[in-house]
């Protein structure tokens, strides 16, 4: 009877464990639960507005670089019958003011008529517009992604639906080119994406480029670093003519010879 008597109540105790365990796994997960469709989607379109904001800015890596607007690069030695390209940075770090730049001259401008051919993209920290559509009456800028390719094996452009710059409740944008990086989640960083551009200017000639990087020397966004290759003749191809490329095959045979000419 004794025995008996006594494994009632422990059974009885074990029963009442198990219950609020039950209960307290249950409570946790709706806590989850409720915290997850609550807090987490406020905070993911918090994120997702930071990062279609016009300029993506990461807070305290430094001041607007105070140094020259444009740092050029070791032109590439390009191989075969490429047009040679070049690469330059462009100092966009400025949050309110775009930045100018020509592909057939490759350097920023001081344009003051925005409705000028003169420009074929502008720079606004990771920011890119094209001078066409909703940014210029005249122009006839626009862009096409041309995705992962390699830069060199790209030898032309396509000649029609590029895509124009458009505007939206808060801006003007190219939707081609509206995040040309990856971002780090856990370093907060920006990293060039890779993919090659082909360009139509606003001249109505063509060009390729691919942006490499978009950090200035003091850490801060917006120093554009940009490949480009601009095909001056109105031909959507980046390979030379017979005759160029005979004379530069020549001078690249003869090195001697092509230093003595150019006196």
């Amino acid at each position: 009877m004794n025995s008996s008597s006594e494994k009632l109540p422990r059974v009885e105790g074990d029963k009442k464990r198990q219950m609020w365990r039950k209960l307290f796994w249950l409570n946790l997960c709706v806590t989850l639960v409720l915290v997850g469709s609550f807090w987490l989607p406020e905070k993911l379109i918090r994120l997702q507005k930071f990062l279609d904001s016009p300029s993506v800015d990461i807070p305290e890596e430094g001041k607007i670089a105070q140094k020259e607007e444009q740092k050029n690069e070791p032109v590439p030695i390009q191989t075969g019958n490429l047009l040679n390209s070049r690469v330059t940075t462009v100092n966009a770090s400025s949050e309110k003011e775009y930045v100018y730049f020509s592909l057939q001259s490759g350097k920023v401008l001081k344009i003051h008529d925005h409705s000028s051919l003169e420009w074929d993209l502008a720079f606004r920290r990771s920011k890119i517009i094209t001078n066409g559509g909703a940014s210029s009456k005249l122009g006839k800028a626009g862009l096409i992604d041309l995705g992962t390719v390699e830069f060199d094996k790209v030898t032309e452009v396509p000649t029609h639906n590029y895509i124009l710059d458009v505007s939206t409740r808060t801006d003007t944008e190219n939707p081609a080119i509206l995040k040309p990086y990856n971002y780090n989640y856990l370093t907060h960083k920006l990293k060039a994406k890779g993919n090659v551009y082909a360009a139509r200017t606003a001249d109505n000639k063509f060009a390729k480029f691919q942006l490499l990087d978009f950090y200035c020397d003091n850490k801060e966004v917006g120093c554009i670093k940009i490949r480009f290759v601009y095909q001056g003749n109105g031909s959507n191809s980046f390979l030379k003519s017979a005759s160029a490329y005979a004379t530069a095959s020549a001078d690249v045979a003869n090195p001697e010879k092509s230093v003595s000419s150019s006196f």
